[in-house]
């Protein structure tokens, strides 16, 4: 249902004292803090009404308001106002990022370390997948008696081998037709998309050569895992423990735990292709463990088709428009520099 005007000033205005304050929120603080032209009485009903339809609730009977996820989410999505990164914010962003590391993995740790302080919330890097990949030839050729290469280069002209040995022996003439099969079925094709079809129609092709595309078919699942894989770095996990939220110290720990399994970060933790910034709210998270949590996350990308991740986890109660704008920019800086096309950051 469409929220009238009033009601949605009402609320904005009680998710922005809640995110500043920490403190659940009463009607007396809207009138002196929010100049909210409404009398204590109105807004006690308008507030009600927003409990109501789900948008904020009340932790304790006399105490006030505080927002519910489904309060943040329409907040997220319609009422907060873009932040505009100050100069200062940018310089400091610019600043430490002028790192130069030799190792990515290096690198992207100490921008996860350098996010969470940043955010003051915990934060998560994740090295860049291929998300696109396509070859441009294929090369088979006998290095021994008993054993072939197979070399596969692809688009972006990374160039992958692997070592077969067979028995019987291989044959050069019939290494050379497979060779001639894969570059007239496969190349072109997404790694992703090169299925039992595709490779039936290869073995079909190479005639007695065929009985190589087992070893082939091998090959191509090895790069599947490896141009997939991604390390994931968690940094800041003390800062859960500065947020009023975290004062249960069994709550906070069954989140640190979880949290410390990188295998399940790597599992939810990404970001739908070109996203700018998403947003879980509470709930909307898959994992138990992160139903009071909120998560924002952003890609970066290194060219054309490597896609890695930052992302952040805190308490519901985030300042999302800051956020967002902050979480944008690093990213987009991110990119550039791991990609070379901003050199003077």
């Amino acid at each position: 249902m469409e929220l009238e005007p009033r009601k949605r000033r009402i609320l904005r205005a009680v998710i922005e004292d809640y995110i500043r304050n920490a403190e659940p929120v009463g009607s007396k603080a809207l009138v002196e803090r929010w100049g909210l032209n409404l009398s204590p009485a109105t807004l006690r009903h308008e507030m009600a009404d927003l409990e109501a339809m789900g948008y904020l609730e009340q932790p304790h009977t006399s105490a006030g308001r505080v927002p519910s996820p489904q309060g943040y989410r329409l907040f997220v999505n319609e009422l907060m106002e873009k932040h505009k990164l100050s100069a200062a914010e940018r310089d400091l962003i610019n600043a430490s990022m002028r790192m130069k590391m030799q190792e990515l993995d290096r690198l992207i740790l100490e921008a996860g370390q350098f996010l969470s302080a940043l955010t003051r919330y915990t934060a998560y890097t994740m090295t860049p997948s291929v998300t696109a990949v396509r070859f441009a030839r294929f090369e088979l050729f006998l290095v021994d008696h008993d054993a072939f290469v197979v070399v596969a280069v692809t688009d972006a002209q990374a160039v992958k081998n692997k070592i077969v040995r067979t028995s019987p022996p291989p044959i050069r003439e019939e290494l050379r037709l497979l060779t001639a099969a894969l570059n007239a079925r496969l190349v072109g094709i997404l790694l992703d998309e090169i299925g039992d079809e595709l490779l039936a129609a290869v073995r079909g092709d190479a005639g007695p050569a065929g009985r190589y595309v087992i070893h082939v078919a091998a090959f191509l699942e090895e790069l599947r895992a490896e141009f997939g894989r991604r390390e994931v770095y968690l940094t800041g996990q003390s800062h859960l423990l500065g947020h009023p939220e975290y004062r249960d110290i069994l709550k906070a720990r069954e989140l640190l735990e979880y949290l410390s399994d990188r295998r399940e970060i790597a599992r939810w933790a990404y970001p739908e292709p070109d996203s700018q910034v998403q947003f879980l709210i509470g709930p909307e998270n898959v994992a138990e463990q992160l139903r009071d949590t909120s998560v924002v996350m952003a890609s970066y990308r290194m060219g054309e088709n490597l896609r890695g991740m930052i992302g952040i986890v805190g308490p519901t109660r985030m300042d999302y428009a800051k956020l967002a704008s902050r979480m944008s920019y690093f990213a987009e800086r991110l990119g550039k520099m791991l990609s070379g096309e901003d050199e003077q950051i």
